[in-house]
């Protein structure tokens, strides 16, 4: 152990972001992390399984470790899962991340968190953070309710709003990306919106930025997105290219030829140009894609 290093607590450690935090973040912290289901581990990083809705649980966590900040990714964040889950979904998504706020108030020590771009309704994109939100999703509402009450616990939290991520798979967890591959090479037909539009990253290109949201102790809203607006459908092209995937079977689809359980707006595509001012840096998303070495 390194009594110089400064202790980072990364909750949802096992998830794709949670994971990429940890390799970037072992470098210049002393790692803990939570997880819940997945179990896991990495070197150069403390692992403990957690309950993140029990309160004295959490509490003791940070009676334990006694964390310098805390970057909390935690969270139920499949759109489709929390429409059908109200009161889970909110015990982790809202109540914990109001708590952890709350804990970090106390011990007065930098905190991030990882909101979405599905707060906003996608309808006047690029969104900057001082835009209406208007989620047109549980999960959306979900996190503008968890970005409230974290701020008003704890004005210092620096709320990030998280693009689309993507990347290679980790050991406990999977982008997006990867069930786009394994449809290709599996030779089945892979249908893509060309009406829906992000301004996706890396998961590295995330995860550096939130830890230099901590290094620069940035409170308030920030968006930390990608320098580039891209449809599913041209990404999905893009990483036909990247990975030299078999492109027949891609076709192209609206978003209303899919049935979902939560609605999805058109376009949440972010203007981060403040993230960017104080050093966020996304490579293209052609550059960051050739970077996923094994997808």
């Amino acid at each position: 152990m390194n009594w110089d290093m400064k202790k980072l607590l990364i909750t949802g450690a096992s998830g794709f972001l949670g994971w990429h935090i940890i390799e970037v973040g072992r470098k210049h912290y002393e790692v803990y992390g939570t997880y819940n289901s997945h179990t896991l581990e990495v070197n150069g990083a403390s692992l403990l399984k957690a309950n993140l809705s029990d309160f004295e649980e959490l509490k003791q966590i940070f009676t334990n470790i006694k964390p310098d900040a805390v970057i909390h990714t935690a969270a139920i964040s499949q759109p489709n899962y929390c429409q059908n889950h109200p009161e889970e979904s909110h015990a982790i998504n809202v109540t914990a991340s109001a708590n952890i706020a709350g804990l970090c108030a106390e011990y007065s020590i930098p905190c991030a968190f990882t909101s979405t771009d599905l707060v906003f309704d996608g309808t006047n994109a690029p969104y900057k953070e001082t835009d209406t939100v208007n989620p047109v999703n549980l999960y959306g509402e979900q996190k503008v309710l968890a970005e409230q009450a974290m701020l008003k616990e704890y004005p210092e939290t620096a709320i990030c709003r998280m693009p689309l991520m993507f990347g290679a798979a980790t050991p406990t967890a999977k982008s997006f990306m990867q069930g786009f591959i394994q449809t290709l090479q599996s030779g089945k037909e892979l249908k893509l919106f060309t009406d829906e539009f992000r301004t996706p990253v890396s998961g590295v290109t995330a995860a550096k930025g939130l830890l230099l949201m901590i290094e620069k102790q940035y409170h308030g809203i920030i968006h930390l997105g990608g320098r580039e607006r891209i449809s599913r459908y041209d990404f999905g092209k893009l990483m036909i290219e990247a990975f030299q995937l078999p492109d027949t079977n891609l076709k192209a689809c609206k978003q209303q030829e899919v049935q979902m359980s939560a609605p999805r707006p058109a376009d949440v595509s972010f203007d981060s140009t403040i993230a960017f001012t104080l050093g966020y840096n996304p490579l293209s998303i052609k550059e960051e894609l050739v970077g996923c070495v094994t997808p």
